[in-house]
C-alpha cells in the first residue's frame, strides 16, 4: 500500500511496567500523563480557531482548526476523531495533532455531537450510529479548508467512525486519501460484553461515570426534555445503552443498534481507499479476537501490536506515544507520494 518502510506495531517494545496493557490504558487519559507530557504536545492549541461545522439537516457540530506554520506550503489537512466521551482536547488528540502540525499538516479536530462543550447545540442525543452527520461534517470541512491531501485518524469509537466515514467518502464526493484507526471498536456487541464480563470493573465504572456526567449536561441544556428516568440512569452499561436505543433510536433492539455500527467480518471489504488499523493484543477494552476475525481487502493494513493497551502505546515516563510516529509516518508517506 505504501512504498517506504514504515513503523510497525511489532516495533513498539516498551520496558516494564509499560508492558502491562492495564497500565498503558490507565495512563493514556490520566491527569498524570497530561502533566508530564512536554509542552510541544500541546502546540496544536496555539492559534487554534474554534469553529462550527454543518452536520446536515440543521445539525451543528463543533471543531478546532489549526494552520501549520513550519513549511511554506501545507502538506495537507489532517482530521482527527476522538473516542467516546473524549473531545478535541483529549490528550491523545492534542498530542497527535501537535506532532502532525510540526510535520507541516493543517489540523482539524472534530467534536462528535454532545462531546466537548456542545451539549446545547442539538436536542437529540448522541449515539454511535449517527454516521450521516459526521460524513456531512467532513464534507463541510473539505469545502471550507480544501487541501491537496486529506488524511483522517480516529481513536477507539473515533476509529470506528473513521473507518465508516472512509467507506462512505467516495460516494459523497469527499476527497479523503487515507484513514487510520487506533484501537477501533470492531464488533460493538463483543466490546460492550467485554467491559461487563471480562474487563476489570473499573473500566466500566470509568466510562459510565463520564457518560452519566454527559447526560446530566444534556439534561441541563434542554430541561424541557426528559431524556431518561432516574432509575434508568442507575443501570449498568448494557442497561442504559438499551434504554438509549429504545427511547431515542428507531432500531427497536439493542442487538440491531450494535449491528448498526459494526465493522466486523467482511464489512471492511467495501473500503476503496488506503486504510490502516492499529491495535494491541493486550487491549483490555476491545478484544483482539474481533480483529483476528476481520476479512480486509489488500488496501487495508491490519497491524496487531503485542503491547499498547487501549489507545496507549506510551513509550516511557515522558508519556509520549509511539502512535504519533506511527500516524505521522503514514500520513507523510501518503502526502509525499
Amino acid at each position: 500500500m505504501l512504498s517506504r518502510p514504515l513503523p510497525q506495531g511489532r516495533d513498539f517494545q516498551p520496558s516494564w511496567p509499560l508492558t502491562s496493557g492495564h497500565i498503558q490504558t490507565m495512563l493514556s487519559s490520566s491527569g498524570v500523563r497530561r502533566t508530564l507530557l512536554p509542552r510541544r504536545a500541546y502546540r496544536v492549541l496555539d492559534g487554534a480557531q474554534e469553529v462550527m461545522v454543518d452536520g446536515g439537516n440543521g445539525i451543528r457540530l463543533t471543531g478546532s482548526f489549526t494552520a501549520q506554520t513550519t513549511q511554506q506550503a501545507s502538506r495537507g489537512l489532517a482530521v482527527l476523531f476522538h473516542g467516546w466521551e473524549g473531545s478535541v482536547d483529549s490528550t491523545y488528540v492534542l498530542q497527535t495533532g501537535s506532532r502532525l502540525l510540526d510535520d507541516g499538516w493543517d489540523i482539524f479536530r472534530l467534536n462528535f455531537r454532545d462531546h466537548g462543550e456542545s451539549h446545547g447545540l442539538n436536542e437529540a442525543l448522541f449515539h454511535s450510529c449517527r454516521i450521516d452527520e459526521v460524513v456531512h461534517a467532513l464534507g463541510d470541512i473539505t469545502r471550507r479548508w480544501p487541501a491537496r491531501v486529506m488524511a483522517l485518524a480516529g481513536f477507539s469509537l473515533g476509529g470506528n467512525f473513521a473507518l465508516r466515514v472512509a467507506m462512505q467518502a467516495p460516494a459523497h464526493g469527499i476527497p479523503l486519501n487515507y484513514a487510520l484507526a487506533v484501537c477501533p471498536i470492531i464488533d460493538p456487541s463483543e466490546g460492550l460484553f467485554s467491559l461487563e464480563e471480562s474487563a476489570p470493573w473499573f473500566y466500566q465504572a470509568y466510562f459510565m461515570n463520564k457518560w452519566r456526567r454527559s447526560l446530566r449536561a444534556k439534561q441541563k441544556a434542554f430541561p424541557e426534555v426528559q431524556y431518561f428516568e432516574l432509575q434508568e440512569l442507575k443501570q449498568n452499561l448494557r442497561g442504559l445503552t438499551e434504554s438509549l436505543v429504545l427511547r431515542h433510536t428507531d432500531f427497536g433492539s439493542l442487538e440491531a443498534y450494535l449491528d448498526g455500527y459494526s465493522v466486523a467480518g467482511r464489512i471492511l471489504q467495501q473500503m476503496q481507499i488506503p486504510a490502516t488499523i492499529l491495535t494491541a493484543r493486550d487491549d483490555p477494552v476491545i478484544p483482539v479476537a474481533a480483529f483476528e476475525k476481520l476479512e480486509v481487502p489488500s488496501n487495508v493494513e491490519l497491524d496487531i501490536a503485542t503491547y499498547g493497551g487501549h489507545c496507549g502505546f506510551i513509550r516511557g515516563w515522558d508519556m509520549t506515544s509511539f502512535c504519533d510516529d506511527y500516524i505521522a509516518a503514514r500520513f507523510n508517506a501518503i502526502a509525499d507520494s
